[in-house]
């Protein structure tokens, strides 16, 4: 979870390979109007994100059901969006990647053919919420070297393979 550019897709990808867990990215999981809102540089609200989030936490579930080990990409801004992921599969462990808006910015334009401009950047940091102290998450710097931050996360995870991570 973070904001965009954060590395989300990145180390979700390498977590889940090292992890020998099931990927699912979440963006790919967005409607197209969704998509096309973004792409035109409006925000989405809580409404917009609602079915998006229940279409990821249900992918979430039917791979947990299926007993398999799950790593799902999601900005998971708020508190009430990853209480609806958990609704789908109440151990979720999220991992919040940390970056400054600075970074993100530089990330976010560089990146060919997203469907996210950086434009976008100042609401993903207004909505966020970072994960509160009662919630199972662990924060991560996202400008440590990408193999350090999935060593890290492998680390921690390796103990919990029937537990699905986001």
């Amino acid at each position: 979870m973070g904001v965009t550019g954060c590395g989300k897709t990145a180390v979700g990808t390498l977590l889940a390979r090292k992890l020998s867990a099931r990927f699912i990215e979440g963006d790919r999981l967005h409607p197209e109007a969704n998509v096309a809102k973004m792409a035109s540089g409006i925000p989405l609200d809580d409404e917009d994100r609602a079915g998006w989030l229940n279409t990821i936490g249900g992918a979430i579930a039917d791979e947990v059901r299926a007993g398999e080990l799950v790593v799902a990409t999601c900005s998971s801004l708020k508190r009430i969006y990853r209480d609806r992921l958990r609704s789908f599969a109440p151990d979720l462990v999220f991992v919040h990647l940390v970056l400054s808006r600075e970074e993100s910015w530089r990330r976010v334009s560089s990146r060919p053919g997203h469907f996210m401009p950086a434009s976008l950047v100042d609401s993903q940091f207004a909505t966020l919420e970072p994960p509160a102290a009662d919630e199972a998450s662990i924060t991560m710097d996202a400008t440590l070297p990408l193999d350090q931050i999935v060593y890290e996360l492998a680390s921690n995870f390796a103990p919990l393979s029937s537990c699905p991570q986001a």
